[in-house]
């Protein structure tokens, strides 16, 4: 198996691990438009990268941050609705990244492979990168996984019990900016946030209790990789769309076999 197959493979199944739980929160908290808005603002930080000569990695991941702490700023004012504030920034984001990208004469980027992923990027060094960014989520799920469950399920009882509601929300959306700076390269700007909410939508279905949503989750992200992987590599198909199509259709199995199951027994 060809070298960078291999790494694109650790790299997509190290971050489908940790995107099953983190996802899971995603889904339970309706944060899905934070991770598009997170998603376009990293576009801003590869051309803030590229203009200042840069690691892009480490631009992209910066400026990630940054733009959480800004969204959890600004959801703070209560000056405008959540979905406006998402909205306005998610666009003005990509659209400056966009247009500093084209006004940028000396340097040419494929926008392509950043858009919507691109297995044959993945270097050593965006493997570690990944390996070691996903361990630090994972790492941060299980040290506050009932933190972030109590506030899920209601933050005003958090509060009463002591929950640093306001911090620990913040580092949620830390972790999901982090995570969808490291794996662009997978599957790209504009899908990402698509392996944050798929595999945990696919495994709700036929989990009981939150923790087997976020396990299930994982090994439906897991799967999705491989196969997707497997199908750009076989295909000669766009990585990102691919794990994401593959996602898609374990989703659409599980949603629609208790369904099928309930009118056979019948």
């Amino acid at each position: 198996m060809a070298d960078f197959i291999v790494r694109a493979l650790i790299a997509g199944i190290c971050i489908a691990l940790v995107a099953g739980p983190l996802g899971s929160f995603v889904v339970w908290r309706r944060m899905s438009y934070f991770g598009d808005t997170l998603a376009h603002s990293s576009l801003l930080g590869i051309a803030l990268g590229i203009l200042m000569d840069v690691n892009l990695q480490l631009a992209v991941v910066v400026s990630s941050l940054l733009f959480a702490l800004i969204l959890v700023l600004l959801q703070t004012r209560k000056t405008l609705s959540t979905d406006t504030l998402l909205g306005i920034l998610a666009h003005s984001t990509l659209a400056f990244g966009l247009l500093i990208l084209s006004l940028s004469d000396t340097v040419q980027v494929n926008l392509v492979a950043y858009l919507f992923g691109d297995l044959l990027t993945i270097g050593s060094s965006d493997l570690y990168w990944i390996m070691g960014s996903t361990a630090v989520i994972g790492i941060l799920l299980v040290v506050f996984w009932n933190s972030f469950l109590t506030i899920t399920v209601h933050e005003e009882l958090a509060q009463v019990e002591g929950v640093p509601v306001g911090r620990v929300h913040c580092l949620m959306v830390l972790m999901v900016a982090l995570l969808i700076a490291v794996s662009m390269k997978i599957v790209g700007v504009l899908l990402i946030t698509s392996l944050l909410i798929i595999p945990p939508a696919a495994a709700r279905r036929l989990a009981s209790t939150p923790e087997q949503m976020a396990l299930g989750a994982s090994i439906a992200g897991c799967l999705a990789v491989s196969l997707g992987l497997l199908m750009s590599y076989r295909l000669d198909t766009p990585a990102g769309p691919s794990i994401v199509v593959t996602a898609c259709f374990f989703f659409l199995v599980t949603y629609l076999s208790p369904a099928l199951l309930g009118k056979r027994s019948q």
